[in-house]
């Protein structure tokens, strides 16, 4: 995935959080890293691959893991449960 990519399944999961009144904080962590990634002039793979993504500012353990999944698999288990629960509001 590009940084493109990976940044819009970031932003996505913020919009969701909004949409589910979350944490305004948690909320601004993933649109601040939805930003950082798209503008970063590495791609996420690479920094995985070399095992640098902490040098993207606010990215800790649980979003490497999460970036390093996408990179991986091309999908995030957890953003596709988050999107399942509004899906499964809507029937």
């Amino acid at each position: 995935m590009t940084n493109t990519e990976i940044a819009a399944v970031f932003q996505d999961i913020a919009d969701l959080l909004e949409r589910k009144k979350d944490s305004r904080f948690k909320i601004r962590a993933y649109q601040r890293t939805a930003d950082y990634i798209k503008d970063w002039p590495v791609e996420m793979k690479q920094l995985t691959r070399e095992g640098r993504l902490k040098e993207i500012p606010g990215v800790r353990e649980a979003t490497t893991k999460k970036i390093t999944e996408l990179v991986a698999s091309g999908r995030l288990e957890y953003y596709e449960k988050f999107k399942a629960e509004f899906t499964e509001v809507k029937k």
